[in-house]
């Protein structure tokens, strides 16, 4: 007789292949049953090994380690051979997630990165030892919880990405513009709503951005992974580089180029170019894919607080009482025109960098 796997752990355990987590088999059962168990659910395939514990207690804990990822499932074991296991794994650097519902289980889970303990089958000596309790039993509940995860760590990429580049910008554009001689090209109350607007708005909803459909066919980010790594520290680079050398262009085009030396012309085309420009690029940062019509309608709380932002950054620079407590002025046809074009060159920058 034997007791059959639940339908959906089938597509769970390929979905955890193809995530780069590798699953293992850990049980007391005898090792032919575990055996085809674990063949039919994917978790054995040819080119890995079963054991029992008997051999496994034969294995020195180096010859252990050296051989580790070509074992997938453990069968007779004890207690303290789980323990061996998962220390085995994290003496690789990796990332263990154990899970059980026994008493016996209980040292394995606390010394495993992340215990996990059954909810409805579980002791409460796993209970406790563990650091999270799966209320339903089903290991595909443990995928859809590493899928959250891993769109949140996600999101918390882009949304540094989103506000440390151009912050960046702002403060070398403030430098910049002091070493050529030109003055503050910004007040101090433009680059307030500029942070308010154009960073504190997109910066919140980035948050509720959905996960992004490749993120489960990415290998897991390493224990010592920097956060600059996987291309961020070039992405902010290049971002925080296009707004520096974009807005010290328009600031002089604005007061050199349009006018004799009209500071208030070129402060107002920068506060444009800076404040819509950084709110419109954040759709090529929120999708490492190239920008599609599906990635830029997929969060519409996004989009309606870009364009809320959108119109109040507009309405300050038209509407005379709003324009002339900011210290504005009206541009002229050429200067909305450049403004225009100017605020979409680092999307289309940013865009050029993932191909």
């Amino acid at each position: 007789m034997i007791d059959p796997p639940r339908s959906e752990v089938i597509p769970a355990i390929r979905a955890a292949k193809q995530a780069g987590i590798f699953s293992v088999m850990i049980t007391g059962d005898h090792l032919v049953t575990a055996k085809a168990i674990a063949e039919e659910i994917g978790i054995l395939t040819p080119e890995l090994q079963a054991i029992s514990g008997d051999e496994l207690r034969q294995l020195s804990d180096e010859e252990l380690t050296a051989q580790i990822d070509q074992i997938a499932v453990y069968a007779r074991v004890s207690p303290s051979d789980k323990i061996r296991i998962v220390q085995a794994w994290q003496s690789l650097g990796k990332t263990v997630a154990m899970t059980g519902d026994g008493v016996n289980d209980a040292p394995a889970l606390k010394a495993a990165d992340v215990g996990i303990a059954m909810g409805i089958t579980g002791t409460e000596v796993s209970k406790e030892a563990a650091d999270m309790v799966l209320t339903d039993d089903n290991f595909a509940t443990i995928m859809a919880a590493v899928k959250e995860g891993r769109t949140v760590y996600q999101n918390i990429i882009k949304a540094v990405e989103f506000l440390v580049g151009v912050n960046f910008a702002q403060i070398f554009l403030m430098v910049g513009a002091v070493l050529f001689g030109w003055g503050a090209p910004l007040l101090a109350e433009q680059l307030l709503i500029i942070n308010v607007l154009a960073d504190g708005i997109p910066g919140f909803f980035i948050s509720q951005e959905p996960g992004e459909p490749q993120a489960m066919q990415q290998p897991p980010v390493s224990n010592d992974e920097s956060i600059l790594a996987r291309g961020l520290g070039q992405r902010l680079f290049i971002r925080a580089a296009t707004f520096t050398v974009l807005t010290l262009g328009i600031y002089a085009f604005g007061r050199f180029g349009l006018t004799n030396g009209q500071a208030p012309v070129g402060m107002t085309m920068v506060f444009l170019v800076l404040a819509l420009g950084s709110m419109i690029d954040i759709y090529a940062i929120k999708d490492r894919r190239p920008l599609s019509w599906s990635s830029m309608t997929r969060n519409p709380m996004l989009n309606r607080g870009l364009l809320l932002g959108i119109l109040v950054v507009l309405a300050i620079a038209v509407i005379p009482p709003f324009r002339s407590f900011f210290s504005l002025v009206t541009l002229p046809a050429l200067g909305w025109l450049t403004v225009l074009v100017a605020t979409l060159i680092p999307t289309f920058v940013l865009e050029l960098n993932k191909r």
